[in-house]
């Protein structure tokens, strides 16, 4: 039998055996839902998903109730999570799939990846388990299994190097079995080929795999040649009379699109942009929070204002303190609201 062949027969027996058969996702060809745990598993791990997926589709039950509701709702629904843009092409994809395609699925990859949000890798996996489709998925996790496996070198996001796995991921495909096959790639990356210490024990493919033959796990796949990583500071204004914070939600596109936050800028500024009159004023700790292209440093101040002020600018929200953490924010600002909640009890 050769290599391939013989790495994709083993996959498959081992997770019919041995892979995850209970995630929520799992055991239904229902697109939407395929689809709505492919989006939230971008760059996030399972366990922090399903309980996001759980809530998500309690109040968006199908692909029509998501196109119907107000894009605040769901970047509410999604505030945690990270990467917002999935949330906001999550709503996009869902209209369009309402408008465009009277409310279903396309069913091949090429149609599924016009679909905003929807990548080559992603519209496999959606055609592979919602339809059968016989395409091969790439993501983080393929990637690293494939490299150690094959014994490649170079940085995945190379065109050369990203070019060849493709290529490599179509000539492993089986002729039966997809959505056997497509979910044994998931589990192995996930839960054995590791990023670090993997179970190379434990992996069914082991026996032929490259890196672990050289003793090369911790070397391959090659990571992408590091460059400085830019800083950012930015002032966070948190107006409070006392009992409220006034958060202010941010344009639907860029840095935490559509959630919201403290109005940013220097209390003095902020506070001639809403004609306030400010009282006390108290600096807090200043924390960071990286993202993935830059780290940003949260300079909040704490200032007491007028409790008859009213927020009549657009976009502009009294929140209950105590509520607040919890008010569709994201996870920095949720970190700095629950320290405000918790020094004023």
């Amino acid at each position: 039998m050769a290599a391939q062949n013989r790495f994709t027969a083993h996959l498959i027996a081992w997770q019919k055996t041995a892979g995850r058969h209970d995630l929520p996702w799992q055991k239904t060809q229902d697109p939407y839902r395929i689809w709505l745990s492919e989006i939230m598993l971008q760059q996030t791990q399972v366990s922090t998903v399903i309980p996001y997926y759980a809530r998500f589709l309690a109040s968006f039950p199908d692909v029509l109730a998501l196109a119907a509701a107000p894009i605040e709702l769901v970047i509410e629904h999604w505030a945690g999570l990270g990467y917002y843009a999935r949330a906001r092409n999550l709503h996009r994809c869902a209209q369009q799939i309402a408008t465009v395609h009277a409310g279903k699925f396309p069913e091949t990859e090429a149609q599924l990846e016009e679909l905003p949000g929807i990548g080559r890798s992603t519209a496999a996996a959606i055609a592979a388990f919602a339809f059968g489709r016989r395409a091969a998925i790439l993501d983080g996790n393929v990637k690293r299994v494939l490299c150690r496996q094959f014994g490649i070198a170079g940085f995945p996001g190379a065109k050369a190097v990203h070019d060849r796995l493709w290529l490599l991921a179509e000539s492993l495909l089986p002729e039966n079995d997809i959505e056997v096959y497509t979910q044994g790639l998931m589990d192995l990356g996930a839960t054995l080929c590791t990023r670090s210490r993997p179970r190379c024990g434990d992996c069914p493919v082991a026996d032929g795999c490259v890196a672990k033959r050289d003793g090369r796990q911790g070397e391959l796949p090659e990571a992408k040649p590091r460059a400085a990583v830019p800083e950012r500071t930015s002032t966070f204004v948190l107006l409070t009379d006392g009992q409220r914070l006034l958060l202010e939600r941010r344009p639907p596109s860029g840095l935490w699109g559509g959630l919201l936050v403290p109005p940013e800028g220097e209390p003095a500024a902020v506070a001639a942009r809403f004609g306030l009159a400010l009282g006390e004023t108290t600096k807090l700790p200043p924390f960071k929070h990286v993202f993935t292209h830059f780290r940003l440093t949260l300079e909040p101040v704490l200032c007491r204002i007028d409790a008859r002020f009213q927020a009549a600018e657009p976009g502009l929200e009294w929140v209950d303190i105590e509520r607040a953490a919890d008010a569709g924010v994201p996870a920095p600002i949720k970190k700095l609201i629950r320290q405000v909640a918790s020094a004023r009890g």
